[in-house]
C-alpha cells in the first residue's frame, strides 16, 4: 500500500467473537496482524473496531456476537501508540511526522530490495505454474 502511495492505512473492522465457537477468541490475532499491516509499508496505522453486542436470527435460531473494541493506533513500525478498551466509545488521536517516516521508510531498504520479478508464482494457482 506505500508502494502505492499510502501514508496512513485505516482498517475499519467489526471483529468479535465467533458464534460457532465460544472458545475462540481471535481478538490478539487481529491486533498483530493490523499491527504487522503497520511494520511491514512502515506507515502509521489506524484500526477502528466495535464494541457491544449484537443478536441476529438464522436459519439455525438466534446468534450472538460480542465485539472485541480495542481499536488502536499504530506506529509506522508496529508499535501501539494510543488504545481504546474493549468496553467504551473512544476517540484516539495521535501525531506522526509523516515526512519523517518517509524519510526512514526510505533509508531502510524494504521496498527498494524487493524482488517483484520473483512474486509470479503468487499469481498461480498452485504456487507452481506460472503459466495457470
Amino acid at each position: 500500500m506505500a508502494l502505492q502511495g499510502a501514508e496512513i492505512l485505516f482498517y475499519p473492522t467489526a471483529i468479535g467473537s465467533e458464534p460457532q465457537d465460544d472458545g475462540l477468541d481471535s481478538r490478539d490475532h487481529w491486533k498483530r496482524v493490523m499491527q504487522g499491516h503497520a511494520g511491514a509499508n512502515l506507515v502509521p496505522l489506524v484500526a477502528s473496531n466495535r464494541i457491544g453486542k449484537e443478536i441476529i436470527e438464522t436459519e439455525h435460531g438466534k446468534s450472538e456476537i460480542t465485539f472485541y473494541g480495542n481499536s488502536f493506533i499504530a506506529g509506522p513500525t508496529g508499535e501501539i501508540v494510543e488504545a481504546a478498551n474493549d468496553k467504551d466509545e473512544a476517540v484516539l488521536v495521535a501525531k506522526f511526522d509523516l515526512d519523517k517516516i518517509k524519510s526512514k521508510r526510505h533509508s531502510w531498504g524494504v521496498f527498494r530490495d524487493r524482488r517483484p520479478d520473483l512474486y509470479k508464482v503468487l499469481l498461480t494457482l498452485d504456487g507452481s505454474n506460472p503459466s495457470l
